[in-house]
């Protein structure tokens, strides 16, 4: 993965402007960030993070506008995304269609899933608003 294309991210957790990986692995590479939603359901994991699977719902984030796809290379890592052997993976990453607050589409953009068995397997909390923050008190 190269190149100077522009790179859409939709994100949902602590890589949300504001949360606490954002500075490190989004904002350098960051040109725009705009409220959005994309289908899915949101989770709470006891390990202190957010995790989404593609079950009917709406999960509420930011669309972030990378300035290169270079930029995932990283976030990857973080994620314990492994384009190379996705089984091994904690989330996969998967292109979704990210919509503004009145449904309307922005983008189709990179989002990281998790598969419900995983999520089950870790205990997640159903978080049925669709929003995660790490100031959330549950």
């Amino acid at each position: 993965m190269s190149g100077d294309a522009l790179c859409y991210l939709f994100v949902y957790g602590t890589l949300k402007p504001g949360e606490r990986a954002f500075a490190n692995l989004c904002e350098p590479f960051a040109i725009a960030a705009q409220p959005a939603q994309t289908a899915g359901r949101l989770y709470h994991l006891p390990l202190g993070y957010p995790a989404m699977t593609t079950e009917p719902g709406w999960v509420q984030g930011v669309l972030l506008t990378l300035s290169t796809v270079d930029a995932l290379t990283a976030i990857d890592a973080f994620e314990e995304y492994y384009p190379d052997r996705p089984q091994n993976s904690e989330y996969q990453r998967s292109l979704q269609m990210v919509y503004d607050q009145n449904q309307h589409f922005l983008e189709i953009a990179w989002v990281y899933i998790m598969s419900p068995d995983r999520v089950n397997s870790l205990k997640g909390l159903w978080l049925p608003h669709g929003y995660w923050t790490e100031s959330l008190i549950l």
